[in-house]
């Protein structure tokens, strides 16, 4: 599967792409889960536990954050090569994040066809923790959805910084364009600015709790959904294994596909 884990370049689509659900499809499903790079609160590095996460999540579409990616032929080397194989999904890794040896950054699994990949570059300061986001568009049974999964940076600047520039590129869509943005937002306060700038482009959607796995009480993951109500559920996976494995939980939503041509309810 390594030709589906290379960089891809913008606009290339991966070449081993899983097979999608037929055309009509009605729900997808689709997670987010900061595996930090498979150490579990066990401090034992676990790529296949993570995969087990992964399939009890059921999801059609993953976004990782903290996925250590670093050349190697033991099992925790090579992560999302081996998420990718473990789960028979296609993988878009996110710009790189070189850490000593090895790669390390965020990355999206899809079971659906990928029509583009695209990637921005997030960083803020040369001092600080490189990052970017993965912009792709599927092909749903037919119809057309945007993906942006990323994770934004530790300081309230940077992310002020990085929610302007992926708030920018939203923007470059019509609003009626199926669009689910996702992924660590590292934003602690629900009253914060960026969520509010975010709330007023993509609707607000629910937020439940996944930080720390073992007692949670942060909201530091978020999933929106644009048109918001195609969501038919976001939940937080808290079974556990998903509270040993790593140090967040992972967050499921559940999205009617037929509800992107709709009306909004008045």
């Amino acid at each position: 599967m390594a030709s589906a884990t290379r960089a891809l370049s913008d606009a290339e689509v991966p070449a081993e792409a899983a097979e999608a659900p037929a055309p009509g499809v009605r729900r997808i499903s689709i997670g987010s889960y900061n595996i930090h790079s498979c150490v579990g609160l066990d401090r034992r590095r676990s790529p296949s536990r993570i995969a087990d996460v992964l399939r009890e999540l059921n999801c059609d579409i993953y976004a990782l954050q903290e996925v250590d990616n670093e050349p190697g032929d033991e099992e925790d080397s090579q992560q999302l090569e081996y998420l990718s194989e473990a789960m028979h999904m296609a993988a878009i890794p996110g710009l790189r994040i070189v850490r000593h040896s090895g790669e390390y950054g965020n990355a999206l699994l899809t079971r659906f066809p990928v029509i583009s990949v695209h990637r921005h570059d997030l960083s803020y300061g040369k001092w600080l923790e490189p990052r970017g986001a993965i912009d792709v568009e599927l092909d749903v049974g037919g119809r057309a959805l945007r993906v942006i999964a990323t994770h934004l940076g530790l300081s309230r600047s940077e992310r002020r910084f990085q929610w302007r520039q992926l708030l920018a590129a939203i923007a470059a869509s019509p609003p009626e364009h199926p669009t689910v943005v996702l992924g660590d937002m590292n934003e602690w306060f629900p009253s914060a600015g960026t969520l509010r700038d975010a709330h007023k482009i993509l609707g607000e959607a629910l937020a439940p709790p996944e930080f720390p796995s073992f007692w949670p009480f942060l909201a530091l993951t978020r999933i929106w959904v644009r048109p918001v109500h195609a969501i038919v559920s976001v939940k937080a996976h808290s079974t556990p294994l998903a509270k040993r494995a790593s140090d967040h939980l992972p967050l499921r939503a559940e999205i009617d596909v037929e509800r992107f041509a709709l009306r909004a309810p008045t």
